[in-house]
């Protein structure tokens, strides 16, 4: 899990699979619901809680249990590979540093990595057919070797919803829908991420 110092100094520890695994509803969709899992969730102009301002959340898992989602565009700062391996408890040559995100307000502990498919880990999860989310504290050492995916964001904490809470909140337009893009996840400034969200709003909603 991660664990949080005052912001801008984050020291890293990555949740164990079956942490995890506690914090994502299980599928137990009825056959009339519809999942908005790998779906970007975008709030509107009209948004009232502050925490959720013009954020964009990855929802990576949805249904009757309630909803599990991680923001994309709240950078906090840079923190390099070794430094994060160091407070694992692993001390590793490898190079680089990664962009640390607030994924949301929820267990501000616990830490995942949200990345492209060409990587996958035991205790990957899928969350669509381009993006997953691993746990594992490897991914940072495939990362500084070279070797992990071809694009990642780290985050600390995540958004959830109980049962029914999210689509109340869609119901009042807190929120809308749009399909996920790796190229929005990944590579948009992120200062841009939630115009460009808005921008691909469907006329509909």
């Amino acid at each position: 899990m991660w664990l949080r110092r005052p912001v801008f100094a984050l020291v890293a520890v990555l949740a164990p699979a079956t942490i995890l695994d506690a914090a994502l509803p299980k599928p137990q969709l009825s056959p009339e619901s519809v999942s908005l899992t790998g779906q970007l969730l975008v709030a509107s102009t009209t948004m009232g809680d502050p925490r959720f301002q013009r954020t964009v959340i990855l929802v990576v898992r949805h249904n009757e249990s309630g909803a599990f989602g991680i923001a994309i565009n709240r950078p906090v700062g840079q923190r390099t590979l070794a430094s994060l391996l160091e407070k694992l408890g692993e001390k590793d040559a490898v190079a680089g540093n990664v962009q640390i995100f607030a994924g949301g307000p929820v267990q501000p502990d616990l830490g995942f990595v949200i990345h492209t498919t060409d990587y996958k880990l035991a205790d990957t999860t899928a969350i669509n057919d381009d993006v997953a989310l691993t746990a594992s504290p490897d991914i940072l050492r495939d990362i500084g070797r070279q070797k992990g995916p071809q694009k990642a964001i780290v985050v600390f904490g995540y958004a959830g919803w109980g049962s029914n809470q999210l689509e109340a909140e869609l119901a009042h337009n807190a929120w809308f829908t749009i399909t996920a893009d790796s190229a929005l996840i990944f590579d948009a400034a992120r200062d841009r991420v939630w115009e460009e969200a808005v921008a691909r709003r469907p006329r509909a909603q």
